[in-house]
């Protein structure tokens, strides 16, 4: 029986570090492939910080070959320029994905949040800490967007998984005939 392998890129944007992991699953097995953060708070126009985020992903897309990408959605900001400037990010990333053709999902924080550790206002010390158990890992708090991008990857296989094992049954004989062993 041959191996079933998934490589995820996980994404958290942003226009002064944008953090990236990639998590890789072998037969259910989830190792980390690699993560870190792209700096770019040393560049001041915005538009070449897009380019900095498109050319940088694209490198590593390259280099590990993720087949998708699970990416944070935007979510509400006090300061709406903030809020652009993340959507560009975000967009930037998006866009070196889909020329390598890597599938893109986005997933909310509080649902990254929930899907890792249960508690959907968890804060991001919370998160690392919580991948550190279950992928382990060590992790620096000064790569915070780097366990968040690692937790978004984990949250996408988690929901992947999900989408991809319930099925749906016309009636409670079915389902209790497909699943008689989950009867006491």
């Amino acid at each position: 029986m041959q191996a079933t392998s998934l490589k995820i890129l996980g994404v958290d944007p942003g226009t002064k570090v944008m953090g990236y992991g990639i998590i890789e699953v072998i037969n259910k097995q989830v190792t980390l492939v690699c993560a870190g953060v792209i700096q770019l708070d040393h560049i001041k126009n915005h538009s070449l910080k897009l380019k900095g985020i498109t050319t940088a992903l694209t490198k590593i897309i390259a280099r590990d070959e993720p087949t998708e990408m699970a990416i944070e959605a935007p979510f509400y900001a006090k300061n709406a320029q903030i809020m652009l400037k993340l959507g560009r990010a975000q967009g930037a990333a998006m866009v070196a994905a889909t020329i390598a053709n890597v599938k893109v999902v986005e997933y909310s924080p509080k649902k990254v949040k929930q899907s890792i550790t249960g508690n959907g206002n968890a804060s991001k010390e919370q998160v690392a800490a919580m991948l550190q158990q279950l992928l382990k890992m060590q992790y620096e708090p000064k790569f915070l967007d780097a366990t968040d991008a690692i937790s978004l990857a984990l949250c996408h296989y988690y929901q992947r998984n999900a989408l991809h094992g319930n099925k749906k049954y016309n009636s409670w004989e079915a389902y209790v005939k497909a699943n008689s062993g989950k009867l006491k």
